[in-house]
Order: structure tokens, then C-alpha cells, then sequence
């Protein structure tokens, strides 16, 4: 009897990790060799670039289209808690001439914006370990680390409920493209983001 070959495909969350894993890692290195824990000074530039990564994004949590496809969606919106842990460390929320990526009222193309969810979401996995570190400077999930609380569950739950839905999205081989392509971008605008930032 010949072995069985194993034929089935990849998850599209895992395909996405695959195909951004050198853009992700490039964003790691970034923010850690900015040492953005040592201090106050430098978190309150990483929360400076979170608060202008989700800026971008914000708009997305209230398309109907993207609550049906990912259900919780608006529960995942983070933007109030880094707001509030600007407002924490004494930092304004910073000032901006140009419009968001993903504007409020306009429908976004949904298997980009896909893309950009699954980098906002897989963030929430590695905050756990910034959120010890966090600790360390006297920051906790009630001041000026909100924003790197874990959901009601833990992380790991909450990331297989929304990577649950990615999977289940249908979608044609072209917009399987725009998923892969939005969630690059993704990955560029928060490079770029922390150069800006974080010097």
C-alpha cells in the first residue's frame, strides 16, 4: 500500500504567515532594537506608532461587510486604549495633515482590508510579552498599557476565533491575491511607521 500524500492546503492565516514572515520579522527587529521598553520615553513612541497604525485601520470596525466575515469585530477595535494610554503617559494624541488609509464612510475593498486586519490582529499575540515588559515600568491594563491587556480568554483563543473566520472567508483566487497584498502593506506602512517614530 503507498503512503498517503498529505493534499490539503495550507490555511489562508497560514499562507499569510509564510508570505509576510520576512516583512514581519524585519518589524520586529525594528521596534526591539529601538528599545522601546527601556523606558517611558521610548513606549510612549511605540504607543505614538500604534495609535498612527490604527488610524488607519479604524474605519474598518464598523463595515457591516467585514462584522459579517468576522464576527467580534468591533470588540477587537483597540484604538480607545491606545488613545487612552497617550492620555496616560501624558502625550496628545498626534496631529496629521493627511486622511487614513481606510476612511469612515467609504466601503473598503474587503479582501484588503482582510489583510490589513490579519497584521492588526496578529499583533495582539506578541503583546503578551510587551505587556511584562511593560510592567516593568509601572505600566498595567488599567494605565497606559490598555492596549496590550489580553481578551477575555487569553490570546491564543482569541486569535483562533478570528483566524476561524479568515479561513472560512470565500473568496476567488484574485482576491485571495488582495488579502496577501493588503496584508504587506500592512506590514510596510508599520515599518515605515516605526522609522518615523521610533527613530
Amino acid at each position: 500500500m503507498t503512503d498517503m500524500i498529505d493534499t490539503v492546503a495550507p490555511s489562508r492565516a497560514k499562507r499569510l504567515k509564510a508570505l509576510t514572515r520576512e516583512v514581519h520579522d524585519a518589524l520586529d527587529k525594528s521596534v526591539m532594537e529601538a528599545s522601546s521598553f527601556e523606558d517611558l520615553l521610548g513606549y510612549g513612541r511605540f504607543v505614538q506608532m500604534q495609535w498612527a497604525f490604527h488610524r488607519q485601520i479604524d474605519a474598518l470596525y464598523d463595515d457591516g461587510r467585514l462584522q459579517m466575515a468576522l464576527p467580534g469585530l468591533q470588540d477587537r477595535r483597540r484604538m480607545a486604549l491606545i488613545v487612552a494610554d497617550l492620555v496616560d503617559l501624558g502625550l496628545g494624541v498626534p496631529e496629521v495633515q493627511s486622511a487614513p488609509i481606510f476612511q469612515p464612510g467609504e466601503t473598503p475593498d474587503l479582501p484588503t482590508a482582510l489583510g490589513w486586519l490579519y497584521v492588526a490582529e496578529g499583533s495582539n499575540m506578541g503583546a503578551a510579552l510587551l505587556r511584562k515588559q511593560a510592567a516593568r515600568m509601572g505600566l498595567s491594563d488599567a494605565f497606559g498599557a490598555r492596549h496590550l491587556a489580553p481578551a477575555e480568554g487569553g490570546p491564543a483563543a482569541h486569535w483562533r476565533e478570528f483566524t476561524t473566520a479568515l479561513d472560512a472567508a470565500q473568496l476567488t483566487d484574485t482576491e485571495e491575491a488582495r488579502v496577501v497584498q493588503g496584508a504587506q502593506a500592512a506590514f510596510a506602512c508599520v515599518q515605515e511607521l516605526a522609522h518615523a517614530c521610533l527613530g
